[in-house]
């Protein structure tokens, strides 16, 4: 479980989106959420829909790795779901905060992998924001007061990546994955082979 983390404007949906075209083996987790579907958003591709009293079930027979309350509905990762993808050896990538993040990593520490998105500064990230058409200065100052809040846990993470240039930043988040992937305990039959190397 690959979690990618940044304050907004630091470019993670970027590299999210750079990663999910470049690699076949890692899927974007589809979160569940009790709000009503957008135009054009798709059941099971964008949010798996569900009505509050399902989501409620899901929350008492402890189907959520973690979940929230964001501008009055409720969204969460849903345990079973991923659990039988990775199982499969499907990798998975997460686009969440980080007490999303610590959520996630109480629950199942030795599968989930931390990376956070810095912005080179402060003021390339108020430039970013800015170049974002439709936010008013006021939207601006606000999302400016988040990403302190949310840099200041910048070190709750495994892995931290400058993102001074986005195709630099996607080769180191690139690189991560694969380094997490070599490591010994996510290798799965490696057991048999070794055992076989060694009889023969």
């Amino acid at each position: 479980m690959l979690i990618l983390s940044s304050p907004s404007g630091a470019g993670k949906t970027t590299i999210s989106r750079m990663l999910l075209a470049d690699d076949d083996e890692i899927n974007l987790s589809v979160s569940v959420t009790t709000r009503p579907p957008r135009p054009q958003e798709l059941d099971g591709v964008h949010y798996h829909f569900v009505s509050d009293a399902e989501f409620d079930r899901m929350i008492a027979e402890d189907d959520f790795y973690e979940w929230a309350h964001v501008f009055g509905h409720r969204y969460g990762t849903p345990k079973g779901r991923i659990r039988a993808g990775l199982k499969e050896g499907q990798d998975f990538l997460f686009d969440i905060d980080w007490q999303g993040t610590q959520q996630l990593f109480q629950k199942d520490q030795q599968d989930v992998v931390r990376v956070f998105i810095l912005p080179p500064s402060l003021d390339e990230l108020r430039t970013r924001l800015m170049a974002r058409a439709g936010d008013s200065a006021a939207v601006i100052e606000s999302r400016m007061e988040r990403a302190r809040s949310e840099i200041s846990h910048w070190d709750g993470y495994d892995y931290v990546v400058v993102n001074d240039d986005v195709y630099e930043c996607f080769g180191k988040v690139r690189e991560i994955l694969a380094a997490e992937r070599m490591r010994r305990q996510r290798q799965t039959g490696l057991i048999g082979f070794v055992r076989q190397l060694m009889a023969d």
